[in-house]
């Protein structure tokens, strides 16, 4: 996705996304909101998300069933956060999900036939990924900078900016819907572009970054991230709410 200046030159114009890339959208949106019923946390979410996107990176969306394979990620997910989620909710909260004028299901012929299915995902997926399910997310990250940034502006700035930290960490929550900058991207550059997204968003300027030899989302992540590169990622959080209105 091509580099863009946020304040001089406008938004971008997306093409009209795929029909798989719609489909991933709302089935990372069925993981955060399955999630959420089962109180999930927020980095094992992420983590199912991730899991989402990287097995459909590996395979074809048209040779398997992305609401198994997204259930089977929500159960992986708790076992690799320490979150464990019985299967039995997860399998409970899918159907009512699919299925919301029928009654919870039972323990008939076709829980255990789900259940079965949901287990046998769960070890596809561990083989197409090799078994690399740990990864590392940008919520530490953009914790460790909203918190240096609060220091930095003051409380007196930062209060005048308003929902801040809100709006940031909804804008990295969201990137997971899309997905590509989480697959593509260091976990501190994505923290640092939904920081930046953030600030454009309230229209809050950094105290002294104008005059500084660094920028502050270079002195935070150490200069190893270029503008460009904060320009691409900043993108692709955008075209998330674009996704969003054409889903």
């Amino acid at each position: 996705m091509a580099a863009m200046e946020l304040t001089d030159r406008g938004l971008p114009v997306f093409e009209e996304p795929s029909k798989e890339a719609k489909t991933h959208f709302k089935l990372c949106r069925f993981i955060m909101e399955a999630g959420v019923k089962l109180g999930m946390r927020s980095v094992p979410l992420a983590t199912a998300c991730t899991l989402y996107h990287a097995f459909f990176s590996e395979v074809s969306l048209d040779d398997y069933d992305p609401h198994l394979v997204a259930a089977s990620c929500l159960y992986l997910a708790g076992k690799a956060e320490e979150q464990h989620v019985r299967l039995r909710d997860i399998i409970n909260v899918v159907h009512r999900h699919l299925n919301p004028d029928k009654e919870l299901l039972q323990l008939s012929k076709e829980f255990w036939e789900l259940r079965d299915s949901l287990v046998q995902c769960e070890l596809l997926i561990l083989r197409v990924l090799k078994f690399q399910i740990s990864f590392t997310h940008p919520h530490k990250y953009l914790l460790y900078y909203l918190t240096s940034l609060r220091n930095w502006m003051g409380t007196w700035a930062w209060e005048r900016a308003g929902p801040l930290a809100e709006t940031a960490w909804a804008l990295l929550s969201d990137s997971y819907l899309r997905g590509g900058a989480i697959l593509r991207h260091r976990a501190q550059h994505v923290a640092a572009a939904a920081l930046y997204l953030a600030l454009e968003c309230r229209g809050t300027e950094v105290p002294g970054n104008r005059e500084a030899r660094t920028s502050w989302w270079q002195a935070l992540c150490e200069e190893d991230l270029s503008y460009e590169v904060l320009n691409e990622i900043v993108c692709e959080l955008i075209s998330t709410y674009d996704l969003d209105g054409r889903v």
